[in-house]
């Protein structure tokens, strides 16, 4: 009796027992069980890959930024360019004298004894017989010891009419210049007095010339509002822009008469506004010494030898 109990207990426990077994060894989803792993490998990959390129990109906005920030500067500075250019300041004025006489040691004392010392000295080129005595290389040494600059006059034509003539008398005076040693870059001055025949031509010849040598146009002469000469001056600037662009002019109107350096009058020649005068004769015929007097403006100074 006994034996059977625990025959049935063994094939009961063995009923019960081995469909667990079966059902253990043979469920599909144990072998299946380590590919999970694998993916979150992979995602945990991909997820720090995407963590590594993200700072690559938070680096690109600067790049972005950097040109804008570099054209804020420029343009801060614009307002600057607007700003209206600083005014020039105004020439000073100098005091002069010129004569037709020879000038020495004892010439020179006269002037500064009863005038006062001058800054400048108009001179002529070569003698003209009766009319004026010219320069020479020991006078104009003389002057320039003295730091007095000189101012070349050419008077050797009575008539002013024509291209031509207005070429030939540039060309002479550019002779005269030469030959004396004047350094390039020295204004010439064409003496046209009051009494000669005057033409737009012949100052556009005589301009165009000496603007295409070594020295630079002047002209000499009374500039009044209804004078021959600033009729002709202003014809030939409106044809040629070197003539008024380039011409230093010099005015004996009005003549108030020759004072000493310390009461000249105030530069005010009487010329009409478009015609630019920088040196005014404003006193003829000294009576100690063979003078005129003159006022010079600064800025022309470097024009003078």
């Amino acid at each position: 009796m006994k034996k059977r109990q625990w025959i049935w207990c063994i094939v009961f426990s063995a009923i019960l027992v081995l469909p667990l077994l079966l059902v253990f060894f043979n469920h599909p989803t144990t072998q299946n069980h380590p590919q999970p792993p694998q993916t979150t490998q992979k995602d945990s990959t991909t997820q720090g890959d995407q963590a590594q390129e993200e700072p690559n990109k938070q680096e690109d906005p600067p790049k972005k930024e950097d040109p804008a920030k570099q054209e804020e500067p420029a343009k801060q500075e614009e307002p600057a360019k607007d700003k209206p250019p600083a005014p020039e300041e105004k020439p000073t004025i100098v005091w002069g004298v010129d004569t037709a006489s020879k000038v020495d040691a004892a010439f020179i004392k006269c002037v500064k004894d009863n005038y006062g010392p001058p800054a400048v000295f108009g001179r002529y080129l070569e003698t003209k017989e009766g009319i004026s005595v010219g320069l020479t290389a020991e006078e104009a040494d003389l002057l320039h010891k003295q730091g007095i600059k000189i101012l070349p006059i050419f008077n050797h034509f009575t008539k002013a009419v024509g291209y031509e003539k207005g070429v030939a008398e540039a060309k002479e005076a550019i002779s005269y210049s030469q030959k004396l040693g004047i350094p390039e870059g020295i204004a010439i001055f064409a003496d046209i007095e009051p009494n000669y025949p005057v033409d737009e031509a012949f100052i556009r010849g005589w301009v165009e010339t000496l603007a295409g040598s070594p020295y630079k146009p002047g002209i000499y002469g009374v500039f009044t509002p209804d004078s021959k000469l600033t009729a002709a001056y202003q014809a030939a600037a409106a044809k040629t822009k070197a003539v008024q662009e380039q011409t230093i002019l010099w005015s004996s109107n009005p003549d108030p008469g020759v004072t000493k350096q310390s009461k000249a009058p105030a530069f005010q020649p009487g010329a009409p506004k478009d015609v630019n005068i920088s040196i005014w004769q404003y006193g003829i015929d000294g009576e100690t010494c063979n003078i005129d007097t003159n006022l010079i403006q600064s800025s022309v100074l470097e024009l003078l030898w």
